[in-house]
């Protein structure tokens, strides 16, 4: 008979946590949190138990193209054409109306 695998994170564990949290959890929760985080713990130590010394480190998965266009001033509106449009414009600049502070 095989002793079961020592768990990697105790219910005390993860109620001393939730309580740092400040979460309130339920004995169900509780129950759920531990097996879950428990079952992270192994994952993680999986990870370590992989020989990985000659992987290269990487930033990013998936290699990067930068996706950004030349900054080319191009066909613009006329200012005074756009204001004529507006309903309210004053000193060269659309006239809104407030709505910081009204409640003050």
């Amino acid at each position: 008979m095989t002793s079961p695998e020592p768990t990697r994170i105790t219910p005390e564990a993860v109620a001393k946590v939730a309580s740092l949290a400040r979460l309130t959890l339920t004995d169900d929760e509780l129950h759920q949190a531990t097996d879950e985080l428990g079952a992270m713990l192994d994952h993680f130590a999986d990870i370590d138990a992989l020989d990985l010394d000659d992987v290269e480190p990487m930033m990013q998965p998936t290699p990067l193209a930068n996706v950004m266009r030349d900054d080319v001033v191009g066909v613009m509106l006329d200012r005074d054409e756009v204001l004529a449009a507006a309903p309210v414009a004053e000193d060269g600049r659309f006239r809104v109306p407030p709505i910081i502070g009204l409640d003050d």
